[in-house]
């Protein structure tokens, strides 16, 4: 989270774009936590253990984060950046076996909201 983002400064319709966004974000990057450690994985690495579908169903689920950015005014440009992001996570996912760690590694959408909470804290 964004340090210096006041939710009282958001106006409704930002305040639930940043609900939603941070929601499906745990879904996608940090749903579960790994037995006997701390680390969480979400839903989008597990979708990658099955090839190319997997991933391109996670590419899809992660583009709902960035049709919410849009929506509330994030600029193009960091829009792009999400778009990249995501682009990196599922091309780094199609890689057997390792492609999986990496994806549970780069936590794109996490990345992502952290983003959208940059640009509302820039008011």
């Amino acid at each position: 989270m964004a340090d210096d983002l006041d939710l009282d400064d958001l106006d409704r319709a930002e305040r639930a774009a940043l609900k939603r966004t941070r929601a499906a974000a745990t879904f996608l990057d940090e749903a579960f936590r790994v037995p006997g450690t701390n680390y969480r994985v979400g839903a989008d690495p597990i979708l990658s253990i099955v090839p190319v579908s997997g991933d391109v169903a996670g590419a899809i689920l992660s583009m709902y984060i960035v049709g919410e950015a849009a929506r509330i005014g994030v600029p193009g440009k960091t829009l792009a950046q999400m778009v990249v992001n995501i682009s990196i996570d599922t091309a780094s996912g199609s890689i057997p076996v390792l492609g999986t760690v990496a994806d549970a590694a780069f936590k794109a959408n996490r990345r992502n909201v952290e983003l959208i909470e940059e640009h509302l804290a820039s008011g």
